[in-house]
């Protein structure tokens, strides 16, 4: 199960996570659907939901997953609603290294906002095509001509050394990864 590593996000469409779930219900190991959509009140269902959680090998895929498709409903990743609620409102602002370089590999991520500037950034620096860019983030060769420009212009201004999306932690080593990633 290497390909579920934090170091490598799951692909955009990749649902393959799904079959090492713990919540996976099989016939040797039937689990109940329903333990993951409790009402608030019900503490034991909440701590039995959260007790297969914590032994999940995909526990922070599943809550990606949820960040990702704005699933509000029933406990995703060890979380219940509530819990998970303000990662709702943070999710933009996400920046990990991890998924910048994924995508700066070639692969399909979900990227936030945040990241697909680190992108736009990254792959400016180290002189991608705009072509190249524009296949990466899936958008078209004048859109990523004009992301280019600003970068640029954010460069010239000095606008890039105190920016809001830096890393909440020291992610900034995964950077130097680039060169070998693509």
């Amino acid at each position: 199960m290497h390909h579920h590593r934090k170091a490598e996000p799951r692909t955009l469409g990749d649902h393959t996570w799904h079959n090492y779930a713990a919540c996976l219900s099989t016939p040797a190991n039937p689990v109940d659907s329903e333990l993951f959509f409790p009402e608030p009140d019900e503490l034991d269902r909440i701590r039995a939901a959260k007790t297969l959680c914590a032994q999940c090998p995909v526990r922070r895929t599943c809550l990606d997953a949820a960040l990702e498709a704005g699933d509000r409903e029933g406990i995703r990743g060890g979380m219940t609603e509530e819990e998970r609620e303000p990662l709702h409102s943070k999710l933009p602002r996400r920046l990990d290294y991890a998924r910048v370089n994924a995508t700066l590999a070639g692969r399909d991520i979900h990227l936030t906002d945040a990241e697909r500037r680190a992108v736009t950034r990254t792959a400016y620096q180290n002189g991608v095509p705009a072509a190249r860019l524009a296949r990466l983030l899936k958008i078209t060769e004048e859109h990523a001509v004009k992301r280019y420009r600003q970068v640029r212009r954010e460069l010239r201004n000095g606008s890039l050394d105190n920016t809001s999306d830096q890393p909440e932690t020291t992610a900034e080593s995964n950077r130097d990864d680039f060169g070998t990633a693509a």
